[in-house]
């Protein structure tokens, strides 16, 4: 599985439409065949960032995506908004397809 973690600092004026100007993106990135997740989160103490958790298949499926139209018109939509240069971790993890159940923690009954 190859998962990524990128941080993205928005300007001021975008902030409340950042998940409407990444829609298409975000739904042509979880229709792709090896995409496991794609998640937006925003910072609760910055609300300029937003925190965005991807993960695919292999590393074939994350060609693929890095490959596909709408990645490249994504990056176009984006960089308008975009306040400074994302921060990125990608990280191969063998052997894993997406979340597991957190050990230390359940529901109680």
């Amino acid at each position: 599985m190859i998962f990524i973690a990128v941080r993205f600092t928005v300007r001021p004026e975008y902030r409340d439409q950042w998940l409407t100007l990444v829609d298409d993106f975000t739904r042509a990135t979880r229709a792709e065949p090896g995409n496991l997740f794609f998640d937006w989160s925003r910072d609760v103490e910055n609300p300029d960032r937003f925190v965005l958790l991807e993960a695919f298949a292999d590393a074939d499926a994350g060609a693929a995506h890095v490959a596909a139209p709408h990645f490249r018109a994504g990056l176009d939509a984006m960089a308008p908004a975009i306040a400074e240069t994302p921060e990125i971790i990608n990280v191969d993890i063998p052997e894993a397809d997406g979340w597991g159940a957190m050990a230390e923690l359940a529901p109680q009954a």
